[in-house]
């Protein structure tokens, strides 16, 4: 059996975020017997969960296991999505746990630097966001938060992650400063190797 990772980029991101890339690099340098896989994701949040869901699909259909998630931000939301969904462990880094309540930073024009693609969110987009909402199952996860995240508020993922694995840093940002420090305790969790 081949294990996998799949990481999950968050909204106004893609593969080259840089927790992406030295994930991925750690993987190919410590562990090349992990498949690590990066989709681009869609900017629209059904659809980009609509990907996840078919790549974690092809993933089991494929025989790859055990396959673990890693998501950021909005893509810890959707790894919590597919964590429940497919009874899968996730490591959730500054994870977005209602992007549905944040609905006004939401609506509206985005440009993602990364991609260069203009686009528009609308309150269906809001509404699939809120339909996709689970309740997680602590025994699954790694929380992983810093307190001077500028985006997301850290104590609503520690309040709803309670009972999981958590690693809880003081300063930091939405960026979660010194993931790399991380690197091999996400794959030990995630009993990939």
């Amino acid at each position: 059996m081949t294990p996998a990772l799949i990481y999950i980029h968050g909204f106004l991101s893609s593969p080259l975020s840089t927790k992406a890339q030295q994930l991925g690099e750690f993987v190919a340098a410590k562990y090349p017997s992990i498949e690590y896989i990066v989709p681009g994701l869609a900017n629209n949040p059904g659809e980009a969960c609509r990907q996840v869901d078919q790549l974690v699909q092809d993933c089991l259909q494929r025989g790859f296991k055990p396959l673990g998630l890693v998501g950021s931000s909005l893509g810890g939301f959707l790894a919590t999505v597919m964590a429940e969904r497919y009874d899968l462990s996730a490591v959730l880094i500054n994870p977005a746990v209602a992007p549905h309540n944040l609905a006004e930073h939401f609506i509206g024009t985005h440009h993602n630097p990364y991609t260069a693609v203009d686009f528009s969110l609308t309150q269906a987009d809001i509404d699939a966001l809120r339909d996709m909402a689970v309740e997680p199952q602590a025994r699954r996860y790694w929380l992983m938060v810093q307190e001077a995240d500028e985006v997301l508020d850290y104590r609503q993922a520690v309040n709803l992650y309670r009972g999981s694995k958590m690693t809880v840093e003081a300063k930091g940002d939405h960026s979660f400063q010194g993931f790399d420090r991380h690197l091999a305790a996400v794959v030990n969790f995630l009993q990939l190797a």
